[in-house]
């Protein structure tokens, strides 16, 4: 089993970023625009559609609000690897500032490649849609 993991900073208060994270139907708006195009919620499973078009249906584990942690596993979708679990949790460093914590098990082993740049690529989109400054609608 691969494991995964992407540990980053973002300047941006915990409850902010948690905010985004717990609004499991928006992540292609809310976390990660451009990498993620739509996100559909039916019952407990998300559908998530990747730019690169990709799409995993993912069933929604745990949201944890104490802990601010989502953990989801893939289910289904045009990558469905053998096993796909994942979490995504939030801690506080300092008011302003995230730790964000990305975990991701994964079998079989050659898709932990393709993935891991996914989690690269989604990281870098996370930290600056959640570093930049909510603009009001005009």
């Amino acid at each position: 089993m691969a494991h995964i993991h992407k540990e980053f900073l973002i300047d941006s208060a915990p409850d902010q970023v948690w905010a985004a994270v717990r609004d499991v139907s928006e992540v292609h708006r809310r976390l990660a625009p451009g990498v993620v195009t739509d996100t559909q919620l039916e019952a407990d499973t998300r559908v998530v559609t990747f730019a690169n078009g990709v799409v995993v249906h993912e069933l929604l584990v745990d949201i944890d609000d104490e802990a601010r942690r989502v953990a989801y596993a893939v289910v289904g979708g045009s990558l469905a690897p053998k096993h796909h679990h994942a979490s995504m949790q939030v801690f506080a460093d300092g008011k302003d500032r995230s730790r964000f914590v990305w975990i991701i098990d994964v079998t079989p082993d050659d898709v932990a490649g393709p993935i891991a740049e996914m989690v690269d690529q989604g990281a870098s989109v996370i930290k600056q849609t959640l570093e930049t400054p909510a603009t009001p609608d005009s």
